[in-house]
């Protein structure tokens, strides 16, 4: 009877620990949720730019148009006084946090109005939000960029998330800088893959099952098959230089961004722009989640 007693003790000494884990997973998200609800909120309530200043991150990153210190290029770049209101508005439809709880993500489409008064909106378009949670247990962005794309038909019912995610469980903190290390030499793999085999068989080979690809003037492509399927069409080569990578102290999440080119045959350039990825580990690989391009405007393209 003791031994048995004793081999309960050990058996629950392991699973307790994943349990709680599990419970704080779910809380994490939770929260991440209604942070991304308070920050589309609070755009209505207070202003785009007021929103983003208040929920954005000490080294958060605005695209304007390339990667810049977002609440350094706010205070540097003041509104210009308009007699129109703007309202942004969006909500999430999709998110997922690391097993630390440190870091995560939401997706979802948006629509923007030139003036609140008005009845319908002007544009419509899609978000992918990098958050960190703060010291405070706060959540703060860390990165967010778009597409734009046509009007939805339907309106995405109110999304909430369930009381466990894939994944979870308990874990060890990660070397950082080798982690994050790591992430970028395979974000750099991955456009060399893209060089020499083409976009379509590169993604493959680094997309996850559940990917999302965001592309303008399309609805997100959802599943690997969607995805590399609308690849495939492409005949530039497709090949992007990182310029930053994040990760999870529990090292299985992280971030990317950097900028792209498309170069045709030719060996012009035709389009040039920012990207940001979003790469979980599965069986101890970095796949691919999330991929948003975004063009730079026209004039930017010139070689």
């Amino acid at each position: 009877m003791r031994i048995l007693f004793l081999s309960l003790l050990m058996v629950c000494a392991f699973v307790a620990p994943t349990v709680a884990q599990n419970k704080n997973q779910v809380n994490d998200l939770k929260s991440l949720v209604e942070t991304e609800r308070a920050f589309s909120r609070t755009s209505a309530e207070k202003g785009i730019r007021e929103s983003f200043a208040e929920f954005i991150a000490p080294d958060g990153i605005l695209f304007r148009p390339t990667a810049v210190l977002g609440r350094k290029w706010m205070q540097a770049h003041p509104l210009p006084p308009s007699t129109a209101r703007p309202l942004l508005s969006w909500q999430p439809i999709f998110a997922a946090v690391s097993l630390a709880g440190d870091l995560g993500y939401t997706t979802g489409p948006w629509e923007f109005k030139k003036d609140i008064k008005d009845a319908r909106p002007n544009a419509f378009g899609n978000f992918i939000t990098v958050w960190k949670k703060q010291a405070d247990g706060s959540w703060k962005f860390a990165l967010d960029l778009g597409i734009s794309n046509p009007e939805p038909k339907t309106t995405p019912p109110m999304w909430e998330p369930g009381n466990s995610q894939p994944g979870t469980g308990s874990f060890k903190k990660v070397d950082h800088e080798a982690a994050r290390t790591s992430l970028l030499n395979v974000d750099r793999e991955f456009s060399k893959a893209s060089a020499d085999q083409g976009a379509r068989e590169a993604f493959l080979l680094y997309a996850a099952r559940d990917v999302r690809l965001f592309r303008n003037d399309h609805s997100p492509f959802v599943g690997k098959m969607a995805a590399a399927d609308a690849l495939a069409p492409m005949t530039a080569e497709w090949t992007w230089t990182p310029s930053f990578a994040g990760v999870s102290v529990s090292g299985d999440l992280g971030y990317s961004y950097g900028t792209y080119e498309l170069r045709e045959k030719t060996g012009v350039v035709s389009e040039r722009g920012n990207y940001a990825r979003v790469w979980k580990k599965v069986n101890g690989e970095w796949k691919l989640v999330v991929d948003v391009a975004d063009p730079l405007p026209p004039e930017t393209k010139k070689n």
